[in-house]
């Protein structure tokens, strides 16, 4: 059985974010997910057939975008000063 989930980063304030975001997790992509990028949000979509793969994938995943909001943050403070 294959299953699959969407997770769709929407960022209203700094759309620029969210872009960032899912492009810095986009090198890491496996083969059975898709990145896809519009001007309004960021969707990726991750295909398995366990749910235990699933959980693990999004857990990473969604550390991994936790990092990399952090880090764009940083920088962009940084550039502010």
């Amino acid at each position: 059985m294959k299953i699959s989930t969407t997770i769709k980063f929407n960022s209203p304030d700094a759309p620029d974010v969210a872009k960032k975001v899912a492009l810095s997790l986009k090198p890491d992509n496996l083969t059975n997910m898709e990145t896809e990028i519009s001007e309004e949000q960021a969707i990726i979509t991750i295909r398995t057939e366990k749910i235990s793969s699933m959980i693990a994938t999004v857990d990473d995943l969604l550390m991994n975008a936790k990092i990399a909001e952090d880090i764009i943050s940083e920088v962009e403070d940084e550039n502010d000063l």
